[in-house]
């Protein structure tokens, strides 16, 4: 189904990552390795091989602004990690799903546990390692900006004075410690064309990605994912399991394979997130109209939040059940002119 930039595949995504406009923004909430739907591994032992087909298509079809949100278990997400940063995905932070006590409610045994109850998940946010494309090869941009400044044959202190700033760009542009930080657009163009104007005119151009033409302005700042902050808004977000209306019933089916006896209000999927935990991750990591990519759809909740805010979703579930009660909940939700899905 689909309408627009907007789809719903009902087969695997790797049919269909070729297809899709490059992704802004992509969430996974794929296998956790505890046999949680059909072809979830049981143990985290084999979510490597399981992802990898997939990592590698993010990678290949991601830009330089694209970020990862990476639902899991912590052994689950500790076990995918290596696989991540091979692959070019650089680690930024780890959001907690904070349950509460009442996600374990009537489920521990005091006399046989021998652990802490679990009452979390995470999502790992990443973004891609910025690793540019030179004409004398492949570089880190915190080495790049340095190489480039090296070139023009001016003192690295003329660098402050170009961005009109007392130390700010040797001590933090051109570094090559922990201390790099990523130049602002503004301070970015000035740094592009101070060396430019003044640097040796036979290296002329500089800090030209493609070594024809200066990098712009808007150009640089492509390089660098969306943030929109929100004051108050941690890395630990506090909410009960799923319940109520929003929580999409079995009505008995047999959704995983770790359940063996579902009652009719047994959960759909056992993966169902929060709308406003994906409302969060979208709004704050995109803008409106950008593509937000959901490999893994289940009930497609980042894909009916990607379309509430303004954005495109592309999305993929390859079980006939998950994808029909998908597609059933996109149509509802958008119904009539709003929608932007056609079956």
């Amino acid at each position: 189904m689909s309408r627009g930039l907007s789809t719903l595949h009902p087969g695997p995504a790797q049919e269909v990552y070729g297809t899709w406009n490059p992704p802004d923004l992509i969430v996974s909430d794929g296998a956790y390795g505890v046999g949680g739907f059909p072809g979830d591994p049981r143990t985290p032992e084999g979510l490597e091989g399981w992802y990898a087909e997939h990592v590698a298509a993010w990678s290949k079809f991601a830009h330089p602004a694209t970020t990862l949100w990476f639902w899991n278990t912590e052994i689950g997400w500790a076990t995918t990690h290596p696989l991540l940063a091979r692959e070019g995905w650089e680690y930024v932070q780890t959001i907690l799903w904070d349950k509460g006590v009442g996600h374990i409610a009537g489920n521990v045994n005091g006399d046989t546990i021998r652990r802490l109850p679990t009452v979390t998940e995470i999502c790992a946010f990443y973004r891609r390692r910025l690793v540019l494309k030179t004409p004398v090869g492949r570089m880190p941009l915190c080495r790049w900006l340095r190489v480039e400044w090296r070139r023009t044959g001016l003192p690295l202190y003329r660098a402050n004075e170009a961005c009109g700033v007392k130390n700010a760009a040797t001590r933090k542009y051109l570094t090559q410690d922990w201390l790099w930080y990523f130049p602002p657009a503004e301070m970015m163009v000035r740094l592009v064309a101070f060396a430019n104007d003044h640097g040796d005119p036979a290296g002329r151009p500089y800090y030209a990605i493609d070594g024809k033409q200066p990098v712009t302005e808007a150009e640089w700042a492509r390089l660098r994912h969306p943030w929109h902050h929100e004051h108050g808004l941690t890395n630990v977000w506090s909410h009960p399991p799923l319940n109520g209306a929003e929580r999409y019933r079995g009505d008995g089916r047999r959704v995983a394979p770790r359940v063996h006896n579902p009652g009719r209000n047994a959960a759909a999927h056992l993966n169902q997130k929060p709308l406003e935990f994906m409302r969060r991750i979208i709004k704050v990591a995109s803008n409106e109209g950008d593509t937000i990519w959901e490999p893994f759809g289940g009930l497609c909740t980042a894909s009916v939040a990607a379309i509430e805010t303004g954005r495109n979703a592309c999305a993929a579930e390859p079980n006939p059940y998950f994808s029909a009660l998908a597609k059933q909940r996109l149509t509802n939700q958008f119904a009539g002119d709003q929608l932007p899905l056609k079956v």
